[in-house]
């Protein structure tokens, strides 16, 4: 159990791709939506374990799941409609679970396009969990990390161009403070489910050095044993961030 892993073999950051919802629904001839629905169900529990977690075993801090992509725009509109009052539902609802396990809430994407009653939820939400100090739960809605990464450097061209910032002292902590998770350590371990061996523009800069983790399990299917499973096989790894494997005297 995570449990009786020391605090440091725990990661402090941890992102999920969440993935499989609709196959998940598919495979039990039921629509899509359905899916999306039991997917939700999986976050609450996911996100709960999470915040028992740090205030059991240290960690993790964060916890960052992928909610809600650019590239999902070119969904079905009923789908992407329905996304969107769910997400609007789950805000609605969650907040009492935020409460009480001191979940502070962040979103990190771009606002554009986004329907003013998920703003409004977004914005209670922020409000309401600002003084929490357990699991940081940080949803990323309407995210892209090429676009991220485009915004740093407009943010950062400008400052250039007004004076600010001289060119030469522009470092990789300069571009780290112009991304949407500024303020937020890189994940530790990134997490997909179903199977599928691809990162779909998911936090590229900040999961450079990040730990992999591919689940078989659907999300919807993806269990507080599932999410021990993946921390056990990140606490048994040996992190060298390009360094020597001193464990080994091959090297």
């Amino acid at each position: 159990m995570p449990q009786s892993l020391p605090p440091e073999r725990i990661p402090r950051h941890i992102a999920i791709i969440m993935d499989g919802n609709g196959r998940w629904a598919v495979q039990r001839n039921l629509e899509r939506v359905r899916g999306h629905q039991q997917g939700a169900k999986t976050v609450r529990t996911i996100v709960t374990e999470c915040a028992n977690l740090r205030r059991t075993s240290g960690g993790p801090d964060y916890l960052t799941l992928y909610s809600f992509s650019l590239e999902n725009w070119k969904r079905p509109v009923n789908e992407v409609s329905f996304l969107m009052q769910m997400y609007i539902d789950y805000l609605r609802q969650e907040r009492v679970t935020m409460r009480e396990n001191n979940i502070r809430f962040q979103q990190i994407g771009r606002l554009d396009h986004l329907p003013e009653p998920v703003l409004e939820e977004v914005a209670v939400t922020l409000e309401e969990t600002k003084n929490n100090d357990g699991l940081t739960l940080v949803l990323a809605l309407n995210y892209g990390s090429r676009a991220e990464i485009t915004d740093a450097v407009r943010a950062i061209a400008e400052k250039v161009r007004s004076g600010q910032l001289d060119p030469r002292d522009i470092s990789e902590e300069t571009i780290s403070a112009h991304l949407y998770t500024a303020a937020m350590p890189d994940p530790d371990l990134l997490i997909r489910t179903a199977g599928e061996m691809r990162v779909s523009n998911y936090l590229l800069w900040q999961i450079s050095y990040a730990e992999l983790y591919v689940s078989p399990v659907l999300w919807p299917d993806f269990g507080v044993e599932n999410l021990h499973e993946a921390i056990r096989a990140f606490a048994a790894r040996n992190r060298r961030f390009g360094a020597l494997d001193h464990t080994n005297t091959l090297g």
